[in-house]
């Protein structure tokens, strides 16, 4: 009988009615066990639909149930294994660029995860563009571009886009002419990319923000005017921004529109905000080691098992 709920939802699902097969497939996988020979396609499907049809919650919760059993069941080979992530990778970027919590999972399963950053590395190294912009976007995750600009680094002979060039300008190179040109490139490149476009206003400010923070760790009175040619700005619309970021509480400084100078005061590094982020690590980190004990202790049972059967 579910062998007939498994063909009429894959049926439903290659005739466009993604709506019906995500219930026959969530009916089958409260049914069926995880050892069923269709139970990974059933996960596959259900993520599938649930992205169609632009269910987001379900879409992130269907993402993870299918990463859990990729990352706990044993595959035909190494290379398979491989394979699953990398696929995995691909179709989460539907779920992460949409879903409201998806920046902070596209940086904790991609930087944070390490079977999935070695998938990367090793399968999809274009990947790291859109963890790059997910870091970049998010404010609140500002530890992990450390962890970033070392992966960027590592990869950047085998890829390089204007995206990860502007990160390693920024962070390895200080070249804040480099990072310029390259900001004015990734416009185009995030403006024109189909995951990213939604977010190329919030991207540019960001990204001017992180030249402008770098910029003011070496200098402590900046000339608006030197500012706004390192921003790709005019002189009076970086005046604007300095004074939008003093007025929102986001930049510690005094403007001296007598001189053209940005004096900077002191930006101390909230001690609850480090904590934050290094509880953040530490859970995920966590959560892998322990994912790699149980594959250890399931795998030294099934040894056991089979020298006690002979």
């Amino acid at each position: 009988m579910m062998e007939d709920v498994y063909k009429l939802a894959k049926f439903r699902y290659e005739c466009g009615n993604y709506k019906h097969s995500a219930s026959y497939l969530y009916f089958y996988l409260l049914v069926m066990p995880h050892t069923d020979k269709n139970y990974l396609n059933v996960l596959w499907g259900k993520l599938a639909s649930e992205i169609l049809l632009q269910n987001w919650d379900s879409a992130l919760e269907d993402l993870n149930r299918l990463r859990e059993y990729i990352d706990n069941n044993s595959f035909a080979s190494p290379l398979h294994h491989l394979q699953q992530r990398a696929w995995l990778i691909h179709w989460s970027l539907f779920v992460f660029f949409n879903h409201i919590k998806g920046r902070d999972a596209i940086i904790e399963m991609f930087l944070y995860r390490a079977n999935y950053l070695n998938a990367i590395q090793t399968m999809c190294p274009h990947i790291l563009r859109y963890l790059a912009a997910a870091v970049i976007v998010n404010h609140s995750r500002r530890g992990a571009l450390k962890d970033l600009v070392k992966v960027i680094q590592q990869e950047s002979y085998t890829y390089k886009d204007p995206i990860t060039e502007f990160i390693e300008h920024l962070y390895v190179n200080f070249d804040f002419e480099g990072a310029r040109r390259k900001l004015h490139e990734c416009q185009a490149v995030v403006f024109n990319d189909f995951f990213l476009t939604g977010c190329l206003e919030e991207f540019l400010e960001n990204a001017r923000l992180l030249t402008f923070e770098t910029f003011c760790r070496i200098h402590q009175c900046i000339s608006i005017e030197m500012l706004a040619e390192k921003l790709n700005m005019d002189v009076d619309e970086a005046e604007c921004w300095i004074v939008n970021l003093i007025r929102n509480a986001r930049l510690d400084a005094k403007i001296d529109l007598k001189l053209g100078h940005v004096v900077m005061g002191t930006q101390p590094i909230s001690p609850y905000q480090q904590l934050l982020e290094k509880v953040d690590s530490l859970s995920v980190r966590s959560e892998a080691l322990q994912g790699i004990i149980e594959k250890k202790l399931r795998a030294k049972n099934q040894d056991v098992s089979r020298n006690s059967f002979y």
